[in-house]
Order: structure tokens, then sequence, then C-alpha cells
């Protein structure tokens, strides 16, 4: 078993985090209380776990402790060093979790089972170079799970304010994937009615997701309905985020330097 450690946790010259950090912290502690919400999109993560995942940007570790008891081993990161102290505060009572700083891009390698990024590549510039920099964590027939805020017209102040830089379609994420040389598995939309709702109160009321009241209606009644929705619509047109399942090549031979497996 690994243990909560912290040799290289806070590395020299780590970019600048863009955005309000205040609000940043905000809207985390809000989504920290979206229970349901949680649960239904760490599902969506669970078949590609493996023995041994790795999640960039684990924030202050709400997903992982989805996926904790579900693996043998777990590293959870973050950019952020201030961030990276809560969440190894957060995850000192998992003997079987490492924690740890990773910025993107980087030239590390590594040999996990699998890499999960919710809500990270919206804010890195290069994409592309960001995506190549998860393969190379991953080893070769590994997966790679992403979840990121879809459309671009639904860019909003809150978005320019937690340090987005874009919003995907389902053909821009394909293309980002085909560019970083990974294998696509599925890349579909989720969460349908909370693109409508996140647009009405984020651009048109141009508010800022909060604890309680909006955040827990939502979250206790609409998105369970939304849920179960999806279950028997799989495939909805339109969604606040875009999941996409992507597979590190298993001869190596899409342009990515991968570690051996």
């Amino acid at each position: 078993m690994e243990t909560v450690r912290s040799e290289g946790d806070i590395a020299d010259g780590v970019p600048e985090i863009r955005g309000n950090r205040q609000i940043q912290c905000d809207v985390l502690v809000a989504l920290a209380e979206c229970r349901n919400h949680r649960k239904w999109f760490a599902g969506f993560a669970e078949p590609y776990l493996g023995n041994s995942p790795i999640e960039i940007g684990s924030g202050l570790g709400d997903y992982a402790r989805q996926w904790i008891p579900l693996v043998s081993s777990f590293t959870a990161t973050d950019a952020d060093p201030a961030m990276l102290l809560e969440l190894k505060h957060q995850m000192s009572a998992y003997p079987q979790v490492t924690v740890r700083q990773v910025t993107l891009p980087s030239t590390e390698r590594a040999e996990h089972s699998c890499l999960i990024a919710y809500n990270v590549l919206e804010h890195i510039d290069d994409h592309v170079e960001a995506l190549r920099s998860m393969a190379r964590l991953v080893r070769r027939g590994g997966y790679v799970v992403l979840v990121c805020p879809a459309f671009p017209f639904a860019m909003s102040p809150v978005d320019i304010a937690t340090g987005h830089v874009r919003r995907y379609t389902k053909r821009s994420m394909r293309a980002a994937l085909t560019s970083a040389g990974l294998d696509v598995v599925d890349v579909r939309y989720a969460n349908s009615v909370g693109l409508l709702c996140y647009y009405a109160f984020t651009s048109l009321l141009r508010r800022t997701p909060a604890e309680g009241g909006t955040m827990t209606f939502y979250d206790r009644l609409v998105v369970p309905v939304v849920r179960f929705l999806e279950r028997i619509v799989a495939r909805p047109p339109f969604g606040q985020s875009v999941l996409a399942i992507a597979r590190i090549p298993a001869n190596g031979d899409q342009g990515i330097p991968i570690a051996s497996a």
C-alpha cells in the first residue's frame, strides 16, 4: 500500500493559476454539496479505473472519495499549491492514496491504469499537448476519462472567473483527442437540463453558484430526474458537459511517447 506523501508535492515554477481564486473556491465548496450530481458523474469513470488510476485536478477530493474504495491505489493531484495542502489533509485518512502536484503540460511518465480529469482541460491553453501529457501517465491500453463544460455559447462570467479558456462540443473534443494521438472510445453530452439551467443562472441572471439555495434544490430535485431520463436517452443532443473516453494506443504508434507496459 502507498501512503500519502509530500515529496515533490510543491514544485518550483508552477504556472500561474488563472481566474479569481475566491470564486474558484466558492464554486468548489458549492459543488461539494451536490452529492447526487457527483455520484452520477463519478459513475462514468468507474468501468475504466483499473487498479491504479490517477486523477488530475482533484480539488477538495470529492470525486476521489467516490473512486478510492474501488481500486488498490489512487493518486490524487492538483496544480495549485494552496489547494494541494487542503487535498493532503482531506486524503490523510486513506492509506492507499498518494497526493502530489501535477501541472500540465509536462514530460512526466508513469504507468497508471487510467487517468481521470474532470473540469480540467478547459483551463489549459495548449489542450492537445496537455492530452499528450496525460497519455504519458497511462500505460498502453489504459484509459483517459474527461469531463469538460460544453458549448461555447454558454461561456459566462463564471467561466471566466474560474479560469476557463474554452467550452467544448463533441466535435472539438474529438478533434483534440485525435490530434493528441489518442484512440477515441466515446464522446457524448451529459446533463442536458443542466445546460439550460447553467446558461440561465450564469449568463442571463449573471449569478455565481453558491452553497445552499438554488444548488441544493437543483441537486436534490432536478438531478435525479435528469439522470433517470438520460438512462432512457443515453445520448442527449446537448448537455452541460462533454464526457469523453479515450484509450492509449496499445501499439504505441500514434505519436505519443508511451511508457513501456
